[in-house]
């Protein structure tokens, strides 16, 4: 009998199905280390990384504003604007993006608009593309003038919605604060989950409603952090509902407080009608650069290393974290760190439900430990009883009227509803003249605008700027010596340190003595 034909199988000749691609934004170089590091990490523990990271594909790189500002002066001996000016010189090819607080900029306090405007025509002169423009209280009068100066400027405009859970906060209530910022003139939205608050479902659930109630064709960016746990959850299904672009963190400098690593999104998207291009090898690369230089800000890592749910309750976010456990710890309280946390309910539902961002987030986080420490309002700071006042905006939520009229007789002050710039006069060519006499002052508008955002931190440094940089960041070994004389009760360690020398090719012990 005959052999069968052997009949081919039919060849599946459609073409692949096409995958969306997912743009992604590096934290690694700002919100990375605010959150896991307070703001510590020096401009000379990062240039090793830029050129891997301008190669990696990512949609955008954010490298500036936020708390690195306040940092910079004030920690490390370095000249802000050089370190945007570097940014920009190592990373030609990417989207440079900044953290920009609307009126606020990058101080603690609101600013006339002609000082708005200058902060934006210098930044975008030295370097800056896109501008994540926000307001802690989610009020858009105070996002207004800062949108129209970064449009001015021609550069990206991106209005944010700064999410948080009350009972008065809904999805329907976000989507009309996103129409108010397209109506501004924004060119994306950005959903910016500072405290890793968003949960898998409401993600889906509020881009898919942005994007049906304002437009499918409306980018949106979604930013979380880990602290929770649920996060990197989150950012599928708001791939799956529409989101354009992600936030994430390289995993070397990810977690605990901080965002969710960019090579797990990477990995989460395989085999899925999801891609993000990124180029592996160099995501590797950037990977074993922050492993190498993590080890040297250990005193400044946040104590929170795991998933804490607990953050559901006291909202408060993962770059505020650090800062509040060194702000107890200063005050011989270090062990009280969850009694403040409890209390930061209290106090946000006390002033009207504000998201807890900066500044909002160490105004009721300030208050709070006040709190702990003395007493439920024994002292209102002074921020705090402008926030009841309504001199940072207004909230979605009443304000507690006995602590308002507290603040009242605290500030003699009248409470406000206008928006707050409003009643600022312009203030540049008096902070010209303020500026000029400062020892070490160049006379450059950056300088005045150091100045005038931290008027008491900036003379200090300008004064010692020529001095160069300081990188704060230390030698594991020495740190553990400290660690250990201390749990010995010896205090810090006064012991020579040792190190092994080459020089030549012959090896060299050399002991130096602390003084």
């Amino acid at each position: 009998m005959a052999d069968a034909a052997v009949i081919p199988a039919p060849q599946d000749t459609s073409p692949a199905p096409v995958r969306r691609e997912v743009g992604v934004t590096e934290l690694a170089l700002r919100d990375a280390h605010q959150s896991l590091m307070a703001t510590r990490m020096a401009l000379e523990d990062m240039v090793g990384a830029c050129e891997d990271i301008d190669a990696a594909g990512y949609w955008s790189v954010e490298c500036w504003g936020g708390a690195t500002y306040d940092a910079c002066i004030r920690f490390l001996n370095e000249d802000p604007w050089v370190r945007l000016r570097t940014f920009r010189e190592l990373m030609p090819n990417s989207r440079l993006q900044m953290l920009l607080r609307g009126q606020n900029l990058l101080g603690y306090r609101h600013y006339s608009d002609d000082v708005v405007n200058r902060f934006v025509e210098k930044s975008a002169a030295n370097g800056m593309d896109v501008y994540r423009v926000f307001d802690a209280l989610n009020d858009t009068r105070n996002v207004r003038e800062a949108i129209a100066a970064v449009r001015r400027v021609g550069k990206h405009a991106q209005g944010t919605l700064c999410y948080t859970e009350s009972p008065l906060h809904t999805i329907e209530g976000y989507v009309a604060q996103a129409h108010e910022l397209m109506e501004l003139g924004c060119d994306s939205l950005c959903i910016k989950d500072m405290a890793a608050l968003l949960r898998p479902q409401p993600a889906f659930d509020l881009v898919r409603a942005i994007k049906e109630g304002v437009g499918e064709d409306v980018r949106v960016h979604v930013h979380c952090h880990a602290t929770t746990g649920v996060t990197l959850v989150s950012l599928m299904k708001a791939i799956e509902a529409g989101a354009d672009v992600v936030d994430t963190a390289i995993s070397s400098v990810s977690m605990g407080p901080g965002h969710n690593p960019t090579e797990s999104l990477v990995e989460m998207l395989a085999g899925t009608g999801f891609t993000t291009h990124l180029d592996d090898e160099r995501l590797r690369r950037v990977k074993d650069h922050f492993a190498r230089v993590r080890p040297r800000y250990t005193e400044f890592m946040s104590a929170i290393t795991g998933v804490e749910t607990e953050i559901f309750s006291s909202q408060i976010p993962g770059g505020m974290i650090s800062n509040m456990e060194s702000q107890l710890r200063q005050q011989g309280a270090g062990d009280r760190l969850r009694e403040v946390l409890a209390e930061v309910p209290r106090v946000r539902e006390a002033a009207g439900f504000p998201p807890l961002v900066t500044p909002s987030s160490q105004i009721v986080g300030t208050q709070a430990v006040f709190n702990v420490l003395m007493g439920p309002y024994k002292v209102l700071t002074a921020e705090f009883a402008d926030l009841m006042l309504g001199y940072y905006g207004q909230t979605l939520g009443e304000r507690n009227p006995k602590i308002v009229a507290m603040a009242r007789a605290q500030t003699k002050k009248e409470p406000i509803d206008v928006r707050p710039a409003d009643l600022l006069a312009p203030e540049w060519d008096g902070l010209v003249a303020a500026t000029a006499d400062l020892d070490g002052a160049d006379g450059s508008d950056e300088d005045v605008l150091t100045h005038a955002m931290f008027p008491g931190v900036a003379p200090g440094f300008l004064a010692q700027r020529h001095e160069g940089p300081r990188n704060v960041g230390r030698d594991p070994g020495e740190l553990a010596a400290e660690r250990l004389a201390r749990e010995a009760g010896d205090g810090p360690s006064t012991a020579p340190v040792h190190y092994s020398v080459t020089l030549d090719g012959k090896a060299h012990q050399v002991a130096v003595q602390r003084v």
